[in-house]
């Protein structure tokens, strides 16, 4: 097939730091490739890819300080995708809603796979005037805001089986990896450490919308507990060790997670995840298998006294059935052949190759 993979151009494909979306992006790219498809991705122009990269911005826009609104940029690679969509079986958006105006006349070989928070007030109204869409949810409980919208499928993110390898003996540390964010709860997590006595180590940015939370809140409580240790924004070759090394990831979060892509990663180094029972992660963590599933700190700190009883290799072994690149990719290829656009022009391929064929045999 000829897909195009549409990213945001916040981060580079894969992004140099955070970024999930575009992390899952470059998974599904790659994987896709491999599979021997055509595609081309739209994204920075400091992505780095095996696909035929069409650079949309120079350099990702979070890295650019001369860049004050990411509206201009978005809405041109728009236009961009609009002159080449005919090139393409299938258009594989993840911008969000930057695209919804322009895809009328080619929507049903389109597929937006929706990555954010979907109970926000302002998408409704939205969702309402393009019910047609075909939308991919990446859990179940991510649509249950949404109006009536025309869903494709759910498809939960995957990542590369050798990316982040298993280890079998951590060190003694509890890890935060992520964004530090209210919704996201390290507070929650430096209660639990200081609870337990156990180190924490806390992995993670802080955007500039929460640098009053960081400065009030979180960095007084670093300070106060000496088995806390913040030690900032990591990058994909860190991860592994940060999280492979470590006892249990604490996810302690306190909003409706579409998915959770950090649980999936320790998952896949064997370290099993003590999270609260929020948004998706019912869907993600097996409870007493891949981790356990709390509705308190309280519940989180026994917890993790018996975190001991999981077994790493069955972690593991959880991720490898469930969370592969692989099987992602496999989701979306079916996706992708039962749109309805792709199914009438594979219709019709096959009917002009049939006359062609026909031709030969009375010529």
């Amino acid at each position: 097939m000829k897909i195009a993979q549409i990213a945001p151009l916040v981060e580079s494909v894969p992004p140099q730091l955070y970024g999930g979306t575009e992390r899952v992006v470059s998974y599904l790219t790659e994987e896709l490739v491999r599979q021997g498809h055509d595609v081309t991705l739209f994204a920075s122009g400091d992505s780095v890819t095996s696909a035929r990269l069409v650079p949309c911005v120079d350099r990702a826009l979070r890295l650019n300080p001369a860049v004050q609104s990411q509206l201009p940029y978005h809405i041109a690679m728009m236009e961009e995708v609009r002159r080449r969509a005919d090139e393409f079986d299938v258009l594989h958006f993840h911008t969000d809603l930057f695209h919804f105006p322009i895809t009328g006349d080619y929507a049903s070989r389109t597929v937006t796979t929706l990555h954010g928070r979907l109970d926000l007030p302002d998408l409704a109204p939205f969702y309402r005037t393009f019910p047609d869409a075909p939308l991919v949810s990446i859990s179940d409980h991510q649509r249950r805001p949404m109006p009536p919208v025309n869903w494709v499928g759910t498809v939960y993110h995957g990542l590369p089986a050798d990316l982040l390898p298993f280890n079998p003996k951590p060190e003694g540390y509890l890890a935060f990896l992520g964004r530090i964010s209210p919704e996201k709860r390290p507070d929650r997590a430096i209660e639990i450490a200081a609870r337990t006595g156990i180190p924490l180590k806390i992995a993670a940015k802080v955007d500039a919308a929460d640098k009053a939370y960081w400065d009030d809140i979180i960095a007084p409580m670093v300070r106060v507990y000496s088995n806390v240790e913040y030690i900032g924004e990591i990058n994909e070759q860190q991860k592994a060790d940060f999280l492979g090394n470590a006892r249990a990831l604490l996810f302690p979060i306190d909003w409706p997670e579409p998915f959770g892509l950090v649980m999936i990663e320790a998952m896949s180094c064997g370290t099993p995840v003590i999270a609260f029972r929020c948004g998706s992660v019912p869907e993600v963590i097996e409870h007493g298998v891949s981790g356990w599933i709390v509705d308190s700190v309280d519940e989180a700190v026994e917890a993790v006294g018996k975190i001991d009883q999981l077994d790493r290799a069955a972690v593991r072994a959880a991720f490898e059935e469930r969370f592969t690149v692989e099987r992602m990719a496999r989701d979306y290829l079916e996706i992708y052949r039962n749109l309805a656009g792709v199914r009438a022009n594979a219709a019709h391929l096959r009917r002009r190759m049939g006359e062609e064929m026909n031709l030969q045999v009375v010529a």
